[in-house]
């Protein structure tokens, strides 16, 4: 009898356990088809560790639930106008942009799918990436220019401390004689320092702005009428203009004609337009030299052979459809079918958009994601699209082209 209740016993174990393992299969093989289906359909807009376009996916089954998930992924908006407190606050995080409605294109398996592959990914462990120790930096010029940067005055070769300090020293000799010269010689000139002769003169004028008069500076006020008109019952006096004045005009009139000459006679300076265009030249090649620049000048030509628009076609469908349309139509991104453009329509505009993105109006960038050749695909099938003119296709919006 006891060999019959272990027996029972065991075998009970063995279903539980065969149970659970078949239920782990199933949730697996269901997580399995989940991914597919959200890197179909999700990515373009939601990563599952970083806020993109939509939220941070991590544990968000914890956070709302199943039922509110597949609710959400159904139709978004039917929620948001229902009023739902969750709905509207991500809706209103996320700078108004809808989530396309998936009802019509996901079956309730799929959507489960999505969530089970939502729940399996939150479930691993974060990888812990190992600091990797900075490596010293092998360039001699910047060790050197930090190595000078750090250097204290008192820290200089003395050579270079005693230059200086020579240099003090002659100035302030030079300082100290030129005052006991002044105090020497001016008690020697007596009252000859007031003459006509020696005041208006430039010594005579720098020995007065040192006792306080700035006549060298301002000028001399004669106080004479220069003209003999009072009939408005205004004198006009032929006082001197500043000197400093008189330097500045004089200098301005030398400087005038020198820039005319150097500009506009022998041309061997350039004006401000040709300065502009070689600097806008200057930092285009700057900026060719790095090819994550936006700036950089790209020169590419539409593909027109039938396999690059093939292939471009899936990337779409795969990647831009789920904002865009199936036939570029516009559900939460623009129609991309008519003659009207946000960010320009010419294939280099529209890579350099699908490149590095319009984050502030919810446009990813897909640098990283796709090559340059499969941006260059996608592109050149997006102007392929012109004028398809396809059912419940959005209003135009940006400029004509």
């Amino acid at each position: 009898m006891s060999s019959l209740k272990k027996l029972i016993k065991n075998s009970s174990l063995a279903l539980v356990a065969s149970l659970l393992l078949m239920g782990s299969t199933a949730q697996a093989q269901d997580a399995v088809a989940g991914k597919a289906i959200f890197e179909g359909n999700c990515t373009a807009c939601h990563s599952l560790d970083a806020d993109v376009v939509g939220p941070a996916l991590k544990d968000v089954h914890k956070r709302r639930g199943d039922e509110w998930l597949t609710k959400f992924i159904k139709n978004s908006q039917e929620l948001v106008q229902a009023g739902d407190k969750d709905a509207v606050a991500v809706y209103e995080k996320f700078n108004k942009v809808p989530m396309p409605a998936f009802g019509t294109s996901l079956s309730d398996e799929d959507v489960a799918n999505v969530i089970a592959f939502i729940k399996a990914e939150s479930e691993k462990p974060a990888e812990v990436v190992a600091e990797v120790p900075a490596t010293p930096a092998t360039d001699a010029n910047a060790a050197a220019s930090a190595a000078e940067a750090d250097v204290a005055f008192m820290d200089l070769p003395p050579v270079l401390l005693f230059t200086f300090a020579l240099a003090a020293i002659i100035i302030l000799l030079t300082i100290l004689v030129l005052v006991m010269m002044f105090r020497l010689f001016v008690p020697m000139l007596g009252d000859s320092i007031y003459d006509e002769d020696f005041r208006t003169s430039f010594a005579g004028r720098v020995l007065f702005l040192m006792r306080g008069d700035a006549t060298l500076v301002t000028g001399k006020a004669k106080n004479e009428i220069h003209s003999h008109h009072d009939f408005d019952g205004i004198q006009e006096y032929d006082n001197d203009l500043p000197p400093w004045w008189k330097a500045m005009f004089y200098v301005s009139i030398v400087f005038a004609i020198g820039y005319m000459l150097h500009f506009h006679v022998f041309k061997t300076g350039a004006l401000q337009t040709e300065e502009y265009e070689m600097e806008m030249e200057e930092a285009a090649l700057i900026a060719s030299k790095n090819v994550d620049d936006p700036n950089a000048v790209t020169n590419f030509e539409v593909l027109t052979d039938a396999t690059a628009l093939e292939s471009g076609k899936a990337l779409f469908n795969t990647n831009c459809a789920a904002c865009h349309g199936q036939e570029g139509q516009g559900t939460v991104g623009p129609n991309l079918t008519d003659e009207y453009w946000l960010h320009g329509g010419d294939v280099n505009a529209i890579f350099k958009t699908v490149k590095y993105g319009v984050p502030a109006k919810g446009m990813v960038p897909w640098q990283g994601k796709l090559t340059k050749d499969q941006m260059l695909e996608v592109s050149s099938y997006i102007l392929s699209l012109q004028g398809t003119n396809p059912a419940g296709a959005k209003e135009p919006q940006g400029e004509k082209m």
